[in-house]
């Protein structure tokens, strides 16, 4: 089992016991979804703002305007965090301080580098954009090289990492559990609704198989 390595930097300290290193498990949170939160720094002042990516290995890659100032500051400073979590429940307890969430999330610290090769960046894009609904990219028009020379993306190394994960239910004070109050977990998933057809052309088609394959999956 690969870990990687625990230091000052990716450490867990507060929920130590909720904490994996996990290279494997680790990988398996990233790839549920589409979403991450990167922070930089822009004019002194802290910043997060969320992205899509994908993952290949131990790369993470987003992707954003040439004008896009997060982008242009974290390859400015070569490094950065990004944080990918995952909300499953709502833990209701008899207390509010013993309120919680059951949740999957992972932060990640790396260095970065500008992808520069066309057919690169093109394959990058196809990945992400597969991240969101698998096989959306084949059923696509090819990209403008206008649009290509417009975008930037980013290749973020995960040098070190850790997950954290809640999956338990309440905990409350001992005397608290003969209250008569009720307590336990609202579960909460991210769920698809049936496809809407933008206006034109497409309201005459059918649905493409891999949308509505999509949906049954995640309806």
């Amino acid at each position: 089992m690969k870990e990687y390595e625990k230091s000052k930097l990716n450490r867990v300290k507060r929920g130590a016991n909720r904490a994996t290193y996990d290279v494997e498990k680790i990988n398996t949170i990233l790839d549920a979804g589409f979403l991450c939160y990167v922070g930089y720094i822009y004019d002194g002042k802290p910043i997060t703002i969320p992205m899509a990516y994908s993952r290949r290995e131990d790369k993470v890659y987003i992707h954003g305007s040439t004008a896009n100032r997060m982008l242009l500051s974290i390859l400015e400073s070569g490094e950065t965090s990004i944080t990918v979590m995952h909300l499953d429940g709502l833990v209701l307890a008899r207390s509010g301080l013993h309120h919680s969430v059951n949740y999957r999330s992972v932060t990640m610290f790396g260095s970065l580098k500008k992808i520069e090769e066309d057919c690169e960046k093109t394959e990058i894009l196809k990945w992400i954009v597969n991240q969101m609904v698998p096989n959306q990219w084949e059923s696509l028009r090819p990209m403008y090289q206008k649009e290509l020379d417009r975008t930037i993306v980013v290749e973020f190394t995960i040098e070190t990492a850790s997950a954290k994960v809640r999956d338990v239910g309440v905990a409350d004070e001992p005397e608290d559990y003969e209250l008569p109050i009720w307590a336990g977990i609202v579960p909460i998933k991210q769920v698809a609704e049936y496809p809407i057809a933008d206006d034109g052309l497409p309201k005459k088609m059918e649905i493409p198989k891999h949308v509505l394959d999509y949906y049954e999956q995640n309806k």
